[in-house]
């Protein structure tokens, strides 16, 4: 009820009260008197509605001050209940977020840690596969630094002694000199040449035939027999001028003929079907007649040839000795490119592995990324809404002044 609705039935009773009095005066002094009865009455009631009107005034305004005290009351209450709820929900959710990034740092820690140590292991492995094969390597390039010194060192000790044909030849002018002579040179390059293990010195062959040496050479090139032999008589003279022409004649004739017994020789002792190669060396331990023959008895090696024999001299031999070096060092090569390429694919099995879970991590890592990045959107909007909230003007100019009026 407003205040103009209580001052009008206070209005109304008042003038009921009046009419009442009018009606007890009516009853009571009929007559002249009433006019100043009624005059007094109602100067009374006058008085009476302004001293009630003035009550009711009060009364109102003590209403509204305890209505206004009341609103306060209850808003500052309710804001008061806001606050705490902020203050509540605030740290809860700071409790949380703490939680949350704990164990987000925690896991993102002993996945970094795994994956360090998982590093490091596949790291270790291939460190030292590597390190097995480049010591390999090495082990290989320093044993053919080795043997080029060795075959350096031959090479001048055969440029020696071919400088000292001539005094060799008065020197070994006995047969078992001359044939130990070469023995001893062909030893002694074969030895400073090619390793123990791929050649045998007196070898004796399934036929009972002992060849000075055998060298021992992969496929295709098979077991090749060596024999030494040294016609120096027969040559001495046929090149001396101290003989005349029919007699040097005569002692070249020789020379072809046991060069060819020799050739001979070797072709029917030194090669056997599927024991030895289809050929054998006939070793010269003499350059000049190495020399005689090719410049001067072209049919000599045209049968050395066709006998499948190959003529050799020192540094001939060298040369085909240094060839059968290589094709060992092939083979070896061979067999440890097999084992280099059989680690190869297996290190790229293993890399392969490697990224294949690399990719999981960095497929992981990402994805923890986004969350973090997402977690920390989420705290952004929900700090803005607090300081939203706490920016907030709950009662608008409109509704205090709806309060005040009311």
């Amino acid at each position: 009820m407003s205040t103009q609705h209580f001052i009008y039935l206070i209005t109304a009773l008042l003038a009921l009260n009046l009419i009442l009095l009018l009606v007890q005066l009516f009853r009571r002094a009929p007559g002249a008197g009433l006019v100043e009865q009624l005059a007094q009455h109602k100067l009374e009631l006058v008085q009476q509605q302004g001293r009630f009107q003035q009550q009711v005034l009060e009364q109102l305004h003590n209403q509204r001050q305890q209505l206004q005290q009341q609103q306060q009351d209850n808003v500052l209450q309710v804001l008061q209940k806001i606050t705490d709820t902020q203050q509540a929900a605030r740290f809860e959710l700071s409790k949380n977020l703490q939680q949350q990034a704990i164990m987000l740092a925690e896991q993102v820690k002993q996945l970094t840690q795994s994956t360090d140590l998982r590093l490091k292991d596949i790291a270790g492995q291939v460190e030292r596969r590597l390190s097995e094969g480049f010591e390999k390597t090495n082990q290989t390039f320093t044993d053919i630094v080795k043997r080029l010194a060795l075959i350096d060192d031959a090479q001048k000790k055969i440029t020696e002694l071919s400088t000292n044909v001539v005094s060799l030849q008065e020197v070994l002018a006995d047969k078992r000199s001359r044939g130990a002579f070469g023995e001893v040179q062909l030893t002694a390059l074969i030895r400073n040449v090619l390793p123990e293990q791929h050649f045998s010195l007196q070898h004796t062959l399934s036929n009972g035939r002992i060849a000075d040496c055998m060298l021992f050479l992969p496929k295709p090139s098979g077991d090749i027999a060596i024999d030494a032999k040294f016609p120096l008589e027969s040559y001495k003279k046929m090149t001396d001028p101290q003989y005349g022409t029919e007699e040097r004649k005569q002692a070249q004739r020789q020379f072809k003929l046991d060069i060819k017994k020799h050739i001979n020789d070797i072709a029917d002792k030194y090669i056997i079907a599927n024991e030895t190669a289809d050929g054998a060396i006939m070793f010269l331990p003499a350059e000049a007649i190495f020399a005689e023959l090719h410049a001067y008895h072209a049919d000599i090696v045209e049968e050395a040839y066709r006998r499948r024999v190959w003529l050799t001299s020192p540094t001939t031999l060298m040369a085909v000795l240094t060839t059968a070096r290589s094709v060992l060092k092939d083979d070896a090569t061979r067999r440890q490119v097999h084992l280099i390429q059989e680690h190869l694919v297996k290190l790229a099995v293993d890399f392969d592995r490697f990224r294949g879970r690399f990719d999981n991590l960095a497929k992981h890592i990402d994805q923890a990324a986004t969350d973090v990045k997402q977690i920390h959107t989420s705290a952004h909007k929900i700090s803005s809404r607090f300081s939203q909230i706490e920016k907030a003007e709950w009662l608008e100019d409109d509704d205090r002044a709806s309060i005040d009026t009311q």
